[in-house]
């Protein structure tokens, strides 16, 4: 015989069971996960899984009442089309807040469609300065821009590199582009006597620079400024060998992987190739980026976590927002995280009126032995 079983709603069903569902609350993230800088995206995505992971594990409490941290991850391919669709993707989800997107392309777009829904956002890895100065309130970022990476890097090749006659290539992409404008200012700001001897471009899926080269060549630079990211450089700097280029090669974050020897093979040289990475640590904070490098390379069997920490302190800072408004609804937490003190992984994270990271570092690294080595950190 078959006995009737009638549905409860799910009020009265929690109430019969003496329990009710637990709240959620939702954060996305957005990077390339797919094509050539997927190495890249990916480890910021398990950066975001991680300090989820560690905050549901802690049992994460809003106002007092225990709430499920929920990822909600996304790929934008590293094109602004796709990058547009995914944050319309996430506001349709309504989530509370995202972290990304992992490239400037990417991240700009994204912004407005963030903007528009109010939804914050926090960058830990796009670097353009358009990014914080569209006069929006809900957007924020982690590392330092491409005005203080270029022009740090101009200044490097210049005063200490003793650079005289440089060639620049950029991947016109927005990031590329803005990094090679930034150097250049910083190269001149340096020293006005300084040679830009060629302006060259190519595009972030190109595999063939002999023209370019052989025109950089006969122009005899002792430096080649690449903005781009590593799975151009590399098979540029290859090129450059094979070409008889004898120059020094310097990059920022894009070229600044652990990736880079593998593209680049033999080419890559002894101290030939200097990059810059927004952000670092020094001091006391290095233990707290070392626990963080070993424990990321337990959990996913890899050493390629070059923004994975940053991305980590970035949903560490929106849930610490949450917690001190009191709510994870945006309009209530924006406040907080706009005037958050965070004591993270990768430091002090305060923001400017702009959202800027205040007092951003970077470091220069330079590759020995096919090992990606540290220089210093500037600030």
């Amino acid at each position: 015989m078959r006995l009737a079983v009638k549905c409860l709603p799910i009020g009265l069903l929690a109430a019969v069971c003496g329990c009710a569902a637990q709240e959620e609350v939702k954060i996305g993230h957005v990077a390339q996960v797919t094509g050539p800088s997927a190495h890249l995206g990916k480890s910021n995505e398990n950066g975001a899984r991680m300090a989820i992971d560690d905050l549901n594990a802690q049992g994460f409490v809003i106002n007092g009442k225990k709430v499920k941290l929920v990822l909600l991850a996304e790929d934008d391919g590293g094109d602004p089309k796709m990058g547009a669709a995914a944050a319309q993707k996430l506001v349709d989800a309504r989530v509370q807040g995202v972290i990304g997107h992992s490239s400037s392309g990417t991240t700009m777009p994204a912004s407005k469609i963030y903007h528009d829904a109010g939804v914050p956002e926090i960058s830990p890895a796009a670097t353009t300065p358009a990014y914080t100065r569209q006069g929006f309130a809900n957007v924020f970022r982690v590392v330092a821009n491409d005005n203080k990476l270029g022009a740090t890097l101009g200044h490097y090749a210049v005063a200490t590199g003793h650079a005289k006659r440089i060639a620049v290539i950029d991947d016109r992409s927005a990031y590329g582009q803005g990094v090679a404008d930034e150097f250049v200012k910083g190269a001149q700001a340096a020293n006005n006597k300084v040679e830009i001897i060629s302006r060259q471009y190519t595009n972030d899926k190109a595999t063939d620079f002999s023209a370019i080269l052989t025109q950089i060549r006969a122009k005899k630079p002792d430096l080649v400024f690449f903005g781009g990211m590593d799975s151009v450089g590399g098979p540029m700097l290859r090129q450059m060998q094979a070409l008889g280029v004898d120059a020094r090669f310097m990059g920022g974050d894009g070229i600044c992987t652990d990736s880079l020897p593998k593209l680049a093979g033999p080419s890559l040289g002894e101290g030939k190739v200097i990059c810059a990475e927004a952000g670092g640590v020094s001091g006391a904070q290095e233990k707290a980026m070392a626990d963080f490098g070993a424990r990321y390379k337990l959990r996913f069997n890899s050493s390629e976590w070059m923004y994975a920490p940053y991305v980590y302190d970035a949903v560490m800072v929106m849930a610490a927002a949450m917690q001190h408004a009191n709510s994870a609804e945006p309009a209530r937490y924006l406040p907080e995280l706009a005037r958050i003190k965070y004591q993270g992984v990768t430091g002090t994270i305060m923001f400017d009126e702009r959202g800027d990271i205040k007092d951003g570092a970077l470091t220069l690294f330079t590759f020995k032995n096919g090992k990606k080595t540290k220089m210093e950190v500037v600030r």
